[in-house]
């Protein structure tokens, strides 16, 4: 679905990003991103952010917690990260970004925690259950400093992925608050969720989750209590045309992650500020059985839309020509993505070498692919700026 998006509002990037990989300069499995159109995405987030008074953190790890990605959302004017692991964290840390967020969506380990008070000093720290928030208030007392932390909280009714439950109850949101106010080296500086805003499929709006209704009852028992200043960080499908909405329904953060590459379910439906920044891109390696097997290990598609048919650009030259599409079979996730089967059938089959460019929602950092970052594409002169793991550090590519 993102491919007609890519090929109708930023065709340059495509085309510049397969004569990278022609000439060498890119490698097959790879995130590539337009460093260009990621600085102005950052930009309208962060000035529509500022309008409303949100403070603004961004995720990385959908393209790997690239250390070019950082820079560029850092020259739009986003300067700190939200960590949704320690992996993100040190990532965002090394690229320059300093740490706004830890702790949400995966708790910090126990024997991390001194490290990461240490280290990255994260301006607040999501804590799950009263164990968590002493070990956060124990390392930032180590470390010399008091930790703002904030408090995941749920209620009967939410919306949890599978795997993401966990929390405070909501209805004991005021006694959290003292208590976390007692712990050693830590303080409660505010409440949190996730998500907050769901894409919902029958209306294709974004609409607020039951979460967000949590969030607003507790910001309002917790004012009754004499609480003021309340942080209430209300991440989720997060572009700048939703923000207004965040901020009068209370929410003091927001957390942009796809909204900076243009890749949330809304920007499929409509044409938003933020251009799509993202592709992944691999080549054909060889035909069998009337299908060109391209190389896979980055077919994590995050699945977002129900299933629909899968096409890539498959061409030896430059294109985003509607002739040159390909419909494509992904391995299901349960198989290791080795290749992924390229309809070879009727003229122009398509031959090794060839470049395969993909447009899809992945989640680059639990892939094996590489992350390359690409700056000059605005004004034709594309550089291959950065080719890295998805862990941020420098590939030996092409060793």
């Amino acid at each position: 679905m993102f491919l007609d998006v890519l090929r109708r509002r930023n065709p340059a990037f495509i085309e510049a990003a397969m004569a990278l990989h022609q000439s060498g300069q890119i490698p097959a499995n790879a995130y590539v991103l337009d460093l260009d159109a990621v600085e102005a995405n950052a930009r309208v987030l962060k000035t529509e952010a500022d309008k409303n008074g949100l403070k603004i953190f961004a995720m990385t790890k959908q393209v790997g917690r690239a250390s070019s990605f950082c820079q560029a959302v850092q020259r739009g004017g986003i300067e700190k990260s939200v960590a949704v692991d320690m992996a993100c964290a040190r990532a965002t840390h090394n690229a320059g970004m300093k740490v706004g967020h830890l702790g949400h969506l995966q708790q910090v380990a126990r024997a991390e925690a001194d490290a990461a008070a240490a280290t990255f000093r994260p301006d607040y720290w999501t804590v799950f259950n009263a164990e968590k928030a002493h070990e956060a208030g124990a390392a930032a007392h180590k470390a010399g400093y008091r930790q703002n932390l904030l408090a995941r909280i749920k209620a009967e009714g939410d919306t949890f992925y599978r795997g993401h439950e966990g929390g405070f109850e909501a209805s004991d949101v005021v006694a959290v608050a003292d208590g976390l106010d007692r712990v050693e080296g830590g303080r409660f500086a505010g409440i949190t969720t996730f998500p907050a805003l769901l894409f919902d499929h029958a209306s294709r709006k974004v609409k607020p989750t039951p979460n967000l209704a949590t969030l607003s009852r507790a910001a309002e028992a917790l004012h009754k209590a004499g609480r003021r200043n309340v942080e209430i960080n209300a991440p989720g499908t997060t572009s700048s045309v939703l923000l207004q909405g965040l901020a009068e329904a209370g929410a003091t953060q927001c957390e942009p992650g796809n909204g900076l590459h243009g890749t949330t379910a809304l920007h499929v439906m409509e044409d938003l500020p933020e251009l799509p920044a993202v592709l992944y891109l691999t080549e054909v390696s060889h035909l069998s059985g009337g299908k060109a097997y391209c190389l896979g290990g980055g077919f994590y598609i995050d699945p977002i839309f129900p299933d629909y048919p899968v096409k890539a650009i498959v061409s030896r030259e430059p294109t985003t020509s509607a002739g040159a599409l390909r419909e494509v079979e992904i391995p299901p996730p349960s198989a290791i993505d080795y290749y992924a089967m390229i309809d070879a059938e009727g003229p122009a089959t398509p031959q090794p070498g060839d470049t395969a460019v993909f447009g899809f929602r992945g989640q680059a950092f639990v892939t094996r692919a590489y992350v390359v970052g690409v700056s000059g594409i605005s004004a034709g002169n594309p550089k291959v700026e950065t080719i890295e793991d998805s862990f941020g550090r420098t590939a030996a590519w092409p060793v």
